[in-house]
């Protein structure tokens, strides 16, 4: 599934259970013979930063399991290898963040970028997949099986106080109560709901085409090989429910930890730090009047009245980047 290695394969093969079509280089769509009850279909998408390793080999393992005739297909999705030439080079990206490029209208056409490129490709595969598909679920159903998905999987730069987490890309329209048992029952330990707009890959699902979507970190960022899939077997059976079209394990929502956005941090100029170690951990709290970071133009960040946790540090990011979430602990959602 790799984009180079696209070439090497046939453009339709059989499944158990259905077929698989190849639709651009490193997606393709597998379709079943039949649709068990009122399972909806399920993007997963994984490599969209190319050291991120654990999750290919994840998807690698479930589509295996697959291949073998371990399970049956009877669910409709798309399965994303997103950056190739980065994975191959064993680097986040070559010259531009590809998960900050999921935008029509900020697209150039003359950008020749190898991740703009890339992100043109994506959206109209996923355009294509949601044209057909997203009728195949109800947001409204009565349970999980029934909600089609975005899922794509991550690992952090950094350690974290909850290594598993899922982040809500910002929508007008509530995830529907009965995904977070189902993110729970795969092993997510919390979940961070965006304020605004992010343009990363699982928002381009939700904003343009109205599916309930997610970005999972799972762990920590290690190259092929180094990753401990045990820990993920659980966020492995939540992909084969959802390919199979069978109700995925659960577990109490309110075990998850729920975070808000309160602020992104950005990095205005040139001369910027944040006020703590490169190796601290996400969801770190800062307590009232902390500061955070110092940027030559917008002067000190310091927390307000509310204690805030940081999460995805990194004062490396380009200029006009961001360079920080700043969130705050709310409820879980009410069922």
């Amino acid at each position: 599934m790799i984009e180079d290695d696209a070439a090497l394969l046939p453009q339709r093969f059989r499944l158990p259970g259905g077929h698989a079509e190849l639709r651009a280089p490193g997606v393709i769509e597998l379709i079943p013979d039949t649709t068990r009850g009122q399972a909806a279909a399920t993007m997963i998408s994984v490599g969209i930063h190319g050291d991120e390793t654990a999750p290919i080999e994840l998807l690698g393992r479930v589509a295996a399991r697959l291949d073998a005739g371990q399970l049956q297909l009877a669910a409709p999705a798309l399965l994303i290898v997103g950056h190739a030439a980065a994975i191959r080079a064993g680097t986040r990206y070559l010259e531009t963040n590809l998960n900050r490029l999921f935008q029509r209208d900020g697209m150039h056409a003359d950008d020749s970028r190898q991740e703009i490129s890339r992100a043109r490709v994506l959206m109209q595969a996923v355009d294509d997949f949601w044209a057909t598909h997203r009728a195949t679920g109800d947001t409204a159903a009565p349970d999980a099986v029934g909600v089609p998905l975005h899922l794509d999987m991550h690992t952090a730069i950094r350690e974290s106080r909850y290594p598993r987490f899922a982040v809500e890309p910002f929508s007008a329209t509530a995830t529907p109560t009965e995904v977070w048992p189902v993110l729970a029952g795969a092993g997510l330990q919390a979940a961070l709901s965006q304020h605004t707009h992010s343009w990363t890959f699982s928002h381009y699902s939700r904003h343009y085409h109205g599916v309930c979507s997610f970005t999972l970190e799972l762990g920590r960022v290690a190259p092929f090989g180094a990753n401990d899939l045990s820990a993920l077997e659980p966020m492995a059976e939540l992909l084969q429910a959802r390919l199979t079209g069978t109700p995925p394990p659960t577990d109490q929502a309110e075990r998850m930890a729920f975070f808000q956005v309160e602020r992104e941090l950005m990095r205005t100029s040139d001369d910027f730090t944040l006020a703590f170690s490169d190796d601290i951990a996400n969801f770190t709290r800062f307590d009232s009047d902390e500061l955070i970071a110092m940027d030559a133009i917008d002067g000190e960040t310091r927390v307000g009245d509310t204690p805030l946790h940081v999460v995805f540090p990194n004062a490396k990011v380009e200029r006009g980047a961001r360079a920080a979430l700043l969130v705050r602990s709310v409820s879980a959602p009410s069922s």
